[in-house]
């Protein structure tokens, strides 16, 4: 059942003992956001705690950093920004079918919770946090504008990407107020990286290939390449926008190995193709501009059936060449 804004305060305020769910592979707005509501729900004296299949990248650590964890059974439990259960992971997987609210902002969210709150007008599941935090009455001290920050700055590629309004600025600016350290977030979160993660990057460009007369670029990370550079996908989350940043392309491909022929493909668009609709064919989602799905097969297959949704939505565009 959709709720509003005001409902999801109601029902968050009447919850005790609140397990906060984040999607595998966790971003920093999964993260900011659900650490967020821990947060501001350990501030109205509830017991809460976050839970991911996957470990956070280091580079979030300071998110969750001198807060005691706290074991309960659970009550209540909450998801935050996932937009389908098949982003669970398997270390979720004692929760499927048992989410009580769904906080979201994904326009190709598949609903699998009792409630869901779904702002897709939200650049970032931490804009929706942050005004469902508003309601709740909750105080945003320094810390829950660090985690809100942090979120709100991830997916809008620290406010570069076209999914930024003016909203998300004015959010944005009141966080810096309620002391947020801007400067030093997006230092870590956007201009440090370990040496593993610079040796990745540099063999991810190498394996760069052009194709549709420079309209797609497409890069592949190996299972290998990340035990050889000592990376997980976590650590490379921002490495998708890479092919995209090429001159004269308008969809750019990642394909990440996840297993023995089973791979995750992210797209990025920069101003004709909904890669959501394109990902979407393969049981996948996200936004108009930033997307993914999985495929199972040999790489070469992977990559032919992409390659051929890709041109079809190149020729398409009104700019097709």
């Amino acid at each position: 059942m959709d709720v509003t804004r005001q409902e999801a305060a109601r029902l968050l305020l009447a919850a005790e003992d609140v397990l906060i769910l984040c999607h595998r592979n966790p971003d920093g707005d999964t993260t900011g956001s659900a650490h967020a509501l821990r947060l501001a729900l350990r501030s109205l004296g509830k017991r809460a705690r976050v839970q991911c299949s996957d470990p956070f990248p280091n580079r979030y650590s300071f998110l969750w950093q001198e807060v005691e964890a706290e074991d309960f059974e659970p009550k209540f439990i909450v998801s935050a920004d996932i937009a389908d259960e098949g982003l669970f992971g398997e270390g979720l997987a004692p929760w499927l079918g048992k989410v009580d609210l769904a906080i979201d902002h994904h326009v190709s969210h598949r609903p699998f919770a009792a409630h869901l709150l779904l702002e897709p007008d939200s650049a970032s599941c931490c804009e929706v946090v942050c005004l469902l935090l508003r309601e709740m009455g909750v105080d945003i001290d320094g810390k829950i504008a660090l985690c809100l920050y942090t979120g709100m700055a991830s997916d809008t590629g620290c406010f570069k990407f076209s999914n930024t309004t003016p909203r998300s600025h004015r959010l944005a600016a009141d966080m810096m107020e309620a002391g947020a350290p801007c400067a030093e977030i997006n230092k870590r979160v956007f201009e440090t990286k370990s040496a593993g993660e610079f040796a990745a990057e540099r063999e991810a460009l190498n394996s760069m290939e052009i194709h549709f007369d420079g309209q797609a670029a497409l890069i592949v990370l190996s299972a290998e390449m990340y035990e050889r550079c000592g990376v997980t996908e976590a650590d490379l989350g921002g490495i998708a926008s890479l092919p995209a940043r090429l001159e004269g392309v308008e969809v750019g491909v990642t394909i990440k190995e996840r297993g023995p022929n089973s791979y995750k493909i992210s797209m990025r668009s920069v101003k004709w193709v909904n890669v959501s609709d394109l990902c979407r064919q393969f049981g996948g989602g996200g936004h108009m501009f930033a997307a993914g799905c999985s495929l199972d097969g040999s790489l070469d297959e992977v990559k032919r059936t992409i390659l051929s949704a890709v041109g079809a939505a190149l020729a398409r565009c009104p700019g097709s060449r």
